[in-house]
């Protein structure tokens, strides 16, 4: 007999992740804790730990593109979530599917990882703004990934609201620019999200935890698990700010390294 209930479809486009820190494995943790039904496409995989990244291989874009014909064809989907795309080829095969799908898209333009490894091709970067970024409901870059992308050194808020509107001249409906990384905010972790009219600056203690592996995939992930569940782009993010700020202070030891997020936080 079955059930009546069914979850929100989300899906999650990105490489896996060894250590079970970030990449899919995050992404799909991430979905369970939100109460969504997550699904994945397997776009790389890296040999990963605590310390870094060992080894990345990249799929064929027939195996990336069969993996997300056979979810959305059979299956269907209310979210759809990018992670690492390493290559221009990638870029622009995920890209295509994107446009072909009725669902909004949370891209994460990942270009370096928590340790410093490079996951994403320089000659894909203007795949990524010319052919990824225009699909995105969402963007969420960090300010690594917006100097990356824009060439914008970001020093403060001023900032941030330059890096917004450079990277909404890309073509997504909205950027969330992650200000984790900014030193002018001791005690905070300041985010802001915009639409180039409507402003949303997001506030949260700044955790003295080192075990922040995985912070993007989740953040990214919990945004398009609120997605998946109708909410609007400003309520989603706001829950998923609010999500991964407790995960980031649970954050827990592993390995050698840096240890990962708590995704299972709210439920110790």
């Amino acid at each position: 007999m079955s059930g009546g209930y069914a979850p929100p479809l989300c899906l999650t486009v990105a490489g896996s992740d060894s250590g079970g820190g970030a990449g899919i494995q995050a992404d799909l943790k991430t979905m369970l804790a939100l109460g969504v039904h997550g699904m994945s496409v397997v776009t790389a995989v890296t040999a990963q730990n605590s310390l870094g990244v060992k080894g990345a291989w990249e799929l064929p874009a027939e195996a990336v593109t069969a993996q997300y014909r056979a979810v959305v064809d059979d299956i269907g989907v209310q979210a759809v979530k990018t992670g690492m795309l390493s290559s221009a080829v990638l870029v622009e095969t995920v890209a295509e599917l994107l446009a072909g799908t009725d669902a909004p898209v949370v891209v994460d333009p990942v270009g370096v990882s928590k340790h410093g490894d490079p996951l994403l091709a320089a000659s894909a970067l203007d795949a990524v703004r010319g052919r990824l970024l225009p699909r995105a409901t969402v963007a969420t870059p960090n300010l690594d990934e917006v100097a990356q992308l824009t060439g914008l050194a970001v020093e403060d808020e001023d900032g941030m609201r330059r890096a917004a509107d450079a990277v909404l001249g890309f073509g997504p409906r909205w950027a969330l620019i992650k200000g984790g990384h900014l030193a002018a905010h001791g005690g905070e972790a300041v985010d802001l999200l915009t639409d180039g009219s409507e402003e949303v600056w997001l506030r949260a203690p700044r955790h003295d935890n080192r075990h922040t592996h995985g912070t993007g995939c989740t953040l990214a992930s919990a945004v398009a698990a609120g997605l998946a569940k109708g909410l609007s782009v400003p309520e989603a993010v706001t829950a998923a700010k609010e999500y991964v700020t407790g995960a980031i202070a649970a954050g827990f030891a592993l390995g050698g390294g840096i240890g990962p997020v708590d995704h299972a936080w709210r439920w110790r």
